[in-house]
Order: C-alpha cells, then sequence, then structure tokens
C-alpha cells in the first residue's frame, strides 16, 4: 500500500483535531504512565504505523511535536529516543461531601473570555425540588494550571445571582454560593456519567471528538426545597478519578 493512502484506524476522531496532534496525545499518556521510561527508544516508525494503522507523516509529525515538548529526541539512523518522562495531570476526585467538593475548586480560574450568559431556563424534574421563578444562566470553561479541563452550563436562582453578581460573574460559584450571608444550602446531590465528548465540547477542551468525558449533574436546593443552583459539568475523561471504600 503506498504512503499517503493508508486506511486510518477508528481510533482515531475524523473531526477539526488532526491525527497527529491526536497520536502525539496517545503517546503522550503511555509515557506519562511509564510504557517508556527516559533512556529507552521508541518502536519504529513501521512498528507504531502498523500499531496505530496510519501514514509515515502522521508519526513524524506526533514524535516531532513531542520532541518539541523535551519529551523525545529522533536521531537519524538510531531512532527516537525518550528523553524525560510526561507530567501526570493532577486528578480531580469525586467527593461526596459539598466541603470536598468546594475546597476542591478553590483556587481555579473560569476561563473569563469563554464566559457566555443567556436567559436559557434549566430543565428540571420533581425529584430535583421546586424550581425558582427565574433563573441567571452561564455557560464557561474552567482551567488548571494554564490546561481547560471542564466546560460547565451554571443555572443560579437570580434572587440569589444578584447579591453578589459580579463575584459570580469572575469566579468559581461553588466556593462563593457556600458563604454567601443570608443564603442557606439545605441538601445537595449530584450524579456522574461517563460519556464522549461532542464537537462542542471537543473544541472547548481541546479534546478529540468522542473522547471519554464525565458528565456531573449537580442540584443544590434551599431549606424550602427550592433548587437555588443548577450545574452541569462536563470534565476531560483524564482529570477524574473514582476512589471508593468497599465494604467486606
Amino acid at each position: 500500500m503506498q504512503e499517503g493512502i493508508f486506511i486510518l484506524s477508528s481510533m482515531f476522531d475524523t473531526g477539526p483535531i488532526p491525527r497527529y496532534v491526536q497520536l502525539a496525545d496517545l503517546l503522550r499518556q503511555r509515557l506519562a504512565k511509564q510504557r517508556w521510561v527516559p533512556g529507552e527508544t521508541l518502536p519504529s516508525i513501521d512498528k507504531l504505523m502498523a500499531e496505530f494503522n496510519v501514514a509515515r507523516v502522521t508519526v513524524r509529525q506526533a514524535t516531532q511535536l513531542l520532541a518539541k515538548e523535551g519529551l523525545l529526541s529522533p536521531q537519524r539512523g538510531r531512532g527516537t529516543f525518550v528523553t524525560a518522562q510526561a507530567a501526570r495531570k493532577r486528578k480531580l476526585l469525586v467527593h461526596t461531601t459539598l466541603d470536598e467538593l468546594v475546597e476542591m475548586y478553590r483556587g481555579d480560574t473560569p476561563d473569563l473570555s469563554n464566559v457566555i450568559a443567556s436567559d436559557e431556563q434549566p430543565v428540571l424534574t420533581e425529584q430535583d425540588g421546586i424550581p425558582a421563578t427565574r433563573y441567571t444562566h452561564m455557560r464557561r470553561v474552567h482551567s488548571r494550571d494554564g490546561e481547560r479541563y471542564c466546560v460547565v452550563s451554571i443555572f443560579i436562582d437570580t434572587r440569589v445571582f444578584k447579591l453578589a453578581p459580579a463575584r459570580f460573574r469572575r469566579e468559581v460559584v461553588l466556593p462563593i454560593l457556600t458563604n454567601l450571608p443570608g443564603v442557606t444550602i439545605a441538601t445537595a446531590h449530584q450524579t456522574l456519567n461517563i460519556s464522549s465528548a461532542d464537537l462542542d465540547v471537543a473544541r472547548d477542551l481541546g479534546v478529540p471528538v468522542n473522547a471519554p468525558v464525565a458528565e456531573v449533574r449537580r442540584v443544590l436546593r434551599a431549606p424550602d426545597g427550592s433548587v437555588i443552583y443548577l450545574g452541569e459539568a462536563t470534565y476531560r475523561g483524564d482529570y477524574i478519578r473514582l476512589e471508593m471504600d468497599l465494604k467486606p
């Protein structure tokens, strides 16, 4: 088969993110997991082409990208050497108490260039609680250590939002909400589902379309049972870690 007319493996998405970037991300994950350690050589280009069913140019572009990051060193006639171990991302624990969840978000920053406000109203079920008269909606991206890891759609009871509109617009919402005078959170509930990134999420988080993501839905209620906050967040799959104590 001639180079350039490879039938590409279905493991790589045909969306807007180039295949060599997707391949580089996969190789970076293997480096982070110490599949290859500094001083070792990567499999040959031909072996990588066969494993991932991609063209030679794709492998070369991927390794060049990792070389620019200081992770690899391609050497003519000798192979591609691992020069550094990729850093593991800081995992986000799936917490089971509201206090732990709020603490997890401290220090994070919303990407204010991606804040979108609208008059959209939430879809609530009877189990969620009593709907407020009106909600203020924001959709934005959260970053940690300079990397986007979460896109969230937030609905806040407009009466609560008006207590600190400037802060809600520029800061992470949950730490504000749990310490706002005059606001009492009586109950909180969240669910988590494993899903895949659609086109909008892939663009916002910089991941391939259909990459694994975790979808989390959070509902906070006031003492009268009214929903004062609904958050629908989508996290990069490589940022989530779930730990559970199992009863013997």
